[in-house]
């Protein structure tokens, strides 16, 4: 037996394995998908399209939306639907396939913002916080009644919220859960926190599973409302895990907007009106915040992938037509302003889901557990020092 013919032929098979890993073609994939709004209509369709496109196209009438992604944020509603595409179930499978997802936010939207009023003359409505808790109980835990956790998911997941404790922005992640219980937190409340809109429920208080970090949090959609560059930070400076991505050149992302116009009182469309002495309504105001962020995110994120706009998709609805999916898509230009497209929404999403199957045997679907950095500057530590 010849020991060198068969020590070249295993270090041949491992060099072109570790080559296999290094490739730079391919593509480390990112779903994000904005807050904004209750019921999800954009999103909604616009995943149920992908998931059909993607079985479509491999032929297996099982395959996930998170099959074909390494990394899901969400923020708000968008943080509740991410978070039930990435639950596990027992064999550690998607527990929710997309339209399944959304058909049952769809269908307890009534309980998970319901509206009740307060104030002296219970004039101002308000959503009840203890109908929302008790669905987002029923919906991540397990049959026995215990709470699934950050922990309990399937892929990385980011979900942001606004930490009053220490006024900054707090981001959940599977990754830092998996390194510490002091970062791993029940989905439930994850959800609650990040769905927490100022003047429709009180800020939320939170604790970690073993106790050690407090959070008491309000809406993540006034800081992330697009968390799409939470994401892409949070996977370019993953080394351990995404040892390959050195930039966004290595990136395919897909951000889903969840409608321009939601929430009437809190949120207006885009076209917004100036009262009659040409100054802004306060509500007109909260509005452009809010849109700012995701279209600053927009903004800045087209301009990184401006030599290359196939591989960073943002959908959004214009409201020119009924079906987002039937709407000519939008793109943002360079350093501001934005065209419209000759495909539409539903051709962009098969285009993507085009690339998504044809890359999918090249990308790792390794998760990614690197604790987000900086991420001890922004702790609330219990009182008792634990």
């Amino acid at each position: 037996m010849d020991l060198s013919k068969i020590t070249l032929e295993i270090f041949t098979k491992l060099e072109q394995e570790w080559l296999f890993h290094c490739d730079s073609s391919r593509r480390t994939r990112v779903l994000s998908i904005d807050g904004g709004g209750t019921t999800c209509i954009v999103t909604g369709a616009v995943l149920v399209h992908l998931e059909d496109q993607i079985r479509l196209r491999t032929g297996d009438p099982h395959a996930n939306v998170v099959d074909f992604f390494d990394v899901v944020t969400g923020t708000g509603t968008g943080g509740i639907l991410a978070s039930m595409l990435c639950l596990a179930d027992a064999s550690g499978r998607p527990l929710f396939t997309a339209r399944a997802a959304v058909s049952l936010i769809s269908e307890r939207n009534p309980e998970l913002f319901k509206v009740g009023v307060s104030g002296c003359f219970r004039r101002r409505s308000t959503l009840s916080g203890k109908s929302m808790e008790k669905v987002l109980k029923e919906i991540f835990s397990r049959p026995d009644g215990t709470s699934l956790t950050l922990k309990d998911t399937c892929k990385p997941l980011l979900v942001p919220c606004f930490d009053l404790n220490s006024s900054a922005p707090f981001v959940f992640s599977r990754a830092d859960a998996s390194e510490s219980p002091s970062f791993d937190f029940e989905l439930w409340k994850v959800c609650r926190a990040t769905s927490a809109t100022p003047s429709r429920f009180k800020p939320f208080a939170l604790s970690s599973i073993d106790g050690k970090t407090t959070c008491t949090a309000v809406d993540g959609g006034l800081v992330m409302n697009n968390p799409t560059a939470a994401a892409v930070t949070h996977v370019i400076h993953n080394k351990r895990d995404f040892p390959s991505v050195n930039g966004v050149e290595d990136l395919l992302v897909l951000s889903l907007g969840n409608g321009p116009a939601i929430e009437p009182g809190i949120r207006r469309s885009v076209n917004l009106k100036l009262r009659r002495n040409d100054q802004c309504s306060a509500s007109a105001v909260v509005g452009i915040a809010l849109d700012g962020i995701s279209e600053c995110v927009d903004q800045m994120l087209g301009n990184a992938f401006c030599w290359n706009r196939k591989d960073y998709v943002r959908i959004q609805a214009n409201g020119t037509e009924g079906d987002v999916l039937e709407e000519r898509g939008v793109e943002t230009l360079p350093f501001g302003g934005k065209r419209l497209l000759t495909e539409t929404n539903g051709q962009r999403i098969e285009s993507f889901a085009q690339r998504l199957v044809a890359s999918s045997s090249r990308s790792s679907c390794n998760s990614s557990l690197l604790p987000s950095p900086c991420k001890e500057s922004s702790i609330s530590h219990l009182s008792d020092g634990r």
